[in-house]
């Protein structure tokens, strides 16, 4: 039987209602539910299928036995139960402004500017570049392959130390070249090369997304990363992108979904006989990651022995595959931590995740700021205020170096979690150095 039509609208006077709001306020999300369930008739199933979640996660949060952190999960929430944003701390949702509200842009102001942007029409039209470039000469060589893994490298380098926000458009572009290269008839060779090479910007591109917390995008383009590798029968790379579409879905709280999708990558990296232990080590810890998400104790620790006896058996002469090379022993250890305080394991975490950013390397800013949050995180789960506002406060430097919307996520839950110490000097101290931050206007950020 088909769902009878209800409003999405919660009731005027639930929304009003000391209880709903106190509720709200908290995030206590099981009185929430509670309340639009006994309230409006919104039942777990309905409340599952409008916030795009599970019904067992849904049912878990209820009878208290989940709490739902992640802001991705509290936005739809907000928008799938249609609770205006002050209500639970975020920014006015675009549902909440009537269309005849909306602020219609002002034109762009005319006066001198230092570059005359005018000057951009001398350059030839799109249609005109494509007909250029069909013209060209495209003679492929192994020194051209060897010119794009490079570009591929510095991309990756260049994204740990600024974000892909900037990037995006010159990896879409090379894409789309390298995509045209695919559509000529080459010999074997050079045609897989170019499909790893394509297969890895579309995995790149989609981790800019997914960085971004454009999260439908990210899917189309691992999807896309996964049929390119798929065709030259790449199965260490395909656990590699299908590694990454699961890490996209812990973000988004579908640990179900996280679970089988890093499975299916572990199938695949030992279906390949070139898998190195590296490359086991890595997916064995983003199976920890879903497992920890679930809060299953026993199959996060399983998880975490597994990677590290793979990570003990690296030697020197495995052929690694370049984008493997990352997960090296500091990421090991960090991750170890972050799995470990992803279950609420605290007093295991931190010093894991202290040691492993000493060890890290300056330039990777967002890496920095990422770990940081997490070590401040565990620090305050462990009554340490002071060590844990001293940590953000540091933390902030690497954060503002790097355009990465995941970091401003981290930044804002931990923000809130400081919420019952706001009146503690160290708490005071973090929130004006923030403040002298957002004062050099870093998009995005939480304000206090």
């Amino acid at each position: 039987m088909p769902e009878p039509r209800r409003s999405k609208e919660l009731p005027a006077g639930l929304l009003t209602d000391p209880a709903m709001i106190e509720a709200c306020q908290a995030r206590d999300f099981s009185r929430i539910f509670w309340l639009a369930k006994v309230r409006a008739g919104i039942y777990p199933s309905m409340i599952a299928r409008r916030c795009d979640l599970t019904p067992s996660r849904v049912g878990e949060v209820i009878t208290g036995r989940r709490q739902l952190l992640h802001m991705d999960v509290v936005e739809r929430i907000s928008d799938g139960l249609r609770i205006p944003g002050h209500l639970l701390g975020l920014a006015r949702r675009s549902w909440e402004t009537p269309q005849t509200l909306t602020v219609t842009p002002r034109e762009p102001f005319e006066g001198p500017t230092s570059v005359d942007v005018r000057s951009a029409v001398g350059l030839p039209g799109a249609d005109v570049d494509s007909i250029l470039a069909l013209a060209a000469e495209r003679d492929l060589s192994p020194s051209m392959l060897d010119a794009l893994h490079s570009s591929i490298s510095d991309y990756w380098r260049r994204d740990d130390e600024h974000g892909g926000e900037t990037l995006r458009p010159a990896v879409v572009g090379q894409l789309r070249y390298v995509i045209g290269l695919l559509k000529e008839q080459r010999p074997t060779p050079m045609r897989d090369g170019l499909h790893s090479i394509a297969a890895e910007l579309a995995r790149l591109t989609g981790w800019t997304y997914f960085d971004a917390r454009q999260y439908n995008q990210a899917r189309a383009y691992f999807t896309e990363a996964l049929g390119l590798a798929k065709a030259i029968d790449d199965r260490q790379f395909t656990a590699n992108v299908l590694a990454c579409m699961s890490l996209q879905a812990t973000y988004q709280d579908k640990p179900g979904d996280a679970l089988a999708l890093v499975a299916a990558a572990q199938d695949q990296a030992r279906g390949a006989e070139e898998t190195t232990p590296r490359v086991l080590a890595m997916l064995a810890m983003r199976e920890s990651f879903a497992h920890a998400t679930l809060g299953n104790h026993g199959a996060t620790h399983a998880a975490i022995s597994e990677a590290h006896t793979h990570f003990g058996r690296i030697s020197a002469d495995d052929p690694d595959p370049a984008w493997a090379t990352y997960f090296d022993e500091p990421k090991l250890i960090v991750d170890t931590g972050i799995a470990h305080g992803r279950l609420g394991e605290a007093a295991l975490a931190e010093p894991l995740i202290a040691d492993a950013l000493r060890r890290e390397h300056r330039s990777n800013h967002r890496g920095r700021a990422f770990h940081a949050f997490w070590l401040a995180r565990t620090q305050l789960q462990r009554g340490k205020l002071d060590e844990a506002c001293h940590t953000a406060i540091d933390a902030l430097v690497p954060a503002a170096a790097v355009s990465s919307q995941r970091i401003v996520g981290h930044l804002r839950e931990f923000y809130e979690h400081l919420e019952p110490f706001r009146r503690e000097p160290t708490a005071m101290a973090f929130e004006s150095r923030l403040r002298e931050m957002l004062s050099c206007q870093v998009s995005g950020w939480p304000r206090p």
